[in-house]
């Protein structure tokens, strides 16, 4: 186990699989957008939790971008890893495949990036370990994630 203040990005690692039922789609036969956002937050709160080792909270869900449509039958997978850690704060990407298990065909249906907060038993924020990106894909998305920070804190001040 790494130090408590530096952890890996694969330490936060999710992959949930899901398999898309009539009781999860639309009248076209495609999966709800308000379910894929269920799945992603699920997915995104236990990466975020096994980073910090706390209950983490949603803050902010910053871009949700619905590429091609899931239809019933299909199987879903999510794979959900923390970017970047901030004080109390941190950013989780999710990736949202689906496949047609009939065909074997699979395609990047979604992505979407997160921000939770650790919080402590009374809820209120705590400090969460640093995050140390290993692999070159790691690293973008690091220097990714403080970019997506700064303008989620500007588009806070404006609202504010």
């Amino acid at each position: 186990m790494t130090h408590q203040e530096d952890k890996k990005v694969s330490d936060s690692h999710v992959e949930m699989t899901e398999m898309v039922l009539p009781n999860h789609t639309n009248r076209l036969g495609n999966l709800l957008g308000g379910q894929l956002m269920h799945w992603i937050d699920i997915c995104a709160a236990i990466a975020a939790s096994r980073h910090t080792n706390r209950v983490c909270v949603t803050a902010s869900v910053d871009d949700l971008n619905f590429l091609h449509p899931i239809t019933e039958g299909e199987v879903v997978t999510l794979r959900a890893s923390v970017n970047r850690a901030f004080t109390t704060s941190l950013e989780v990407g999710v990736k949202v495949i689906s496949e047609n298990l009939l065909t074997g065909e699979r395609k990047h249906a979604n992505t979407a990036y997160l921000t939770f907060v650790a919080i402590d038993e009374t809820g209120k924020p705590v400090r969460v370990p640093t995050i140390r990106p290993v692999e070159k894909e790691e690293k973008r998305r690091y220097e990714d994630a403080a970019r997506r920070r700064a303008l989620r804190l500007e588009r806070r001040k404006k609202y504010s």
